[in-house]
């Protein structure tokens, strides 16, 4: 597929041939999905705790004699049943995380490609060139219609470019290998660079 190149500045420059294997696919929303539980659940923290009858602070004295009380029979304050005291089977440090194949991450970020280029959601621009001038760059994106938007550069990004953009609201940057299904999906305009684009198709093929 084809489609037209501009620069920062609005004005064309030219075409490029994008891959059907990486721009041309139909979007599954089954393989999104798994990719993006994948991505969240290797995030999650999972350092969720609760004290358990061990760790409580009550006495371990026992609290009233075994018999001759007419009420139940009780050890100490930490027990689950008391207010405060241990939580039975509660939450434990834990890695939240779950495997996914290597050619199945892979073909997410094909689909999630395909989903942008299928959108109209696909923006691709010669170089993400900049004199490092955060108001310039601002006014460029503002023209451009870009509100939350991901650019996607070479195997490195442009410092000018990075510097520029950090403190632009609802703008990031990565390199190619940073790319990735989440934030791909989650803005509303993806572009990506020639040399984005380039290193992609090496990336993916």
């Amino acid at each position: 597929m084809k489609l037209d190149v501009i620069k920062l500045d609005g004005g064309k420059a030219g075409s490029v041939e994008l891959s059907e294997d990486l721009f041309g696919l139909e979007p599954r929303a089954d393989i999104l999905h798994r990719m993006v539980r994948w991505q969240r659940n290797n995030a999650q923290a999972g350092t969720h705790k609760v004290k358990t009858r061990s760790e409580t602070s009550y006495s371990t004295k026992k609290i009233y004699r075994q018999k001759g009380t007419g009420g139940a029979r009780h050890g100490d304050r930490n027990a689950p049943i008391f207010r405060k005291g241990g939580i039975y089977k509660g939450p434990t440090p834990r890695s939240h995380g779950h495997d996914l194949p290597k050619k199945f991450r892979k073909l997410g970020l094909k689909h999630a490609l395909s989903a942008k280029a299928k959108a109209g959601e696909l923006v691709i621009i010669e170089d993400a060139g900049t004199a490092g001038k955060t108001a310039a760059l601002a006014k460029q994106v503002k023209d451009l219609g870009w509100k939350r938007a991901l650019v996607i550069d070479g195997a490195s990004v442009n410092e000018d470019f990075l510097k520029a953009s950090r403190n632009i609201e609802g703008l990031d940057i990565l390199p190619t290998m940073g790319a990735n299904v989440y934030d791909i999906l989650k803005r509303d305009t993806l572009v990506i660079t020639k040399a984005g684009v380039e290193a992609l198709e090496a990336r993916l093929k």
